[in-house]
């Protein structure tokens, strides 16, 4: 499933296969998020592909050459905020089954 916006531009996701599901920017209609399941959770939003984008505009400028690095970098630098914990986690519980 894709979250994204209403820009006509995505609208290729929904002929490919891809499951799409949108928010509504315009004027006068702005959601920010919506709870298409009823469970109380507002999963439908593209607030995490917006912020991706506004880090990754600090590359603006770079050689393409050197592109695909850069992003390479962020992606591993994005991902660690999530391995750390878990590895964290993993190694205390191992310290503390060994006291």
């Amino acid at each position: 499933m894709v979250y994204t916006d209403e820009w006509n531009g995505y609208a290729r996701l929904a002929r490919n296969n891809r499951g799409r599901a949108t928010v509504n920017h315009a004027p006068g209609q702005r959601e920010r998020a919506r709870d298409d399941d009823g469970d109380g959770i507002r999963e439908v939003h593209d607030n995490t592909r917006e912020g991706l984008w506004t880090a990754l505009r600090t590359f603006r400028g770079i050689s393409k050459h050197y592109l695909d690095q850069y992003v390479a970098i962020f992606q591993w630098a994005y991902n660690l905020k999530e391995a750390v914990p878990d590895t964290l986690r993993i190694i205390l519980r191992i310290t503390s089954d060994a006291s």
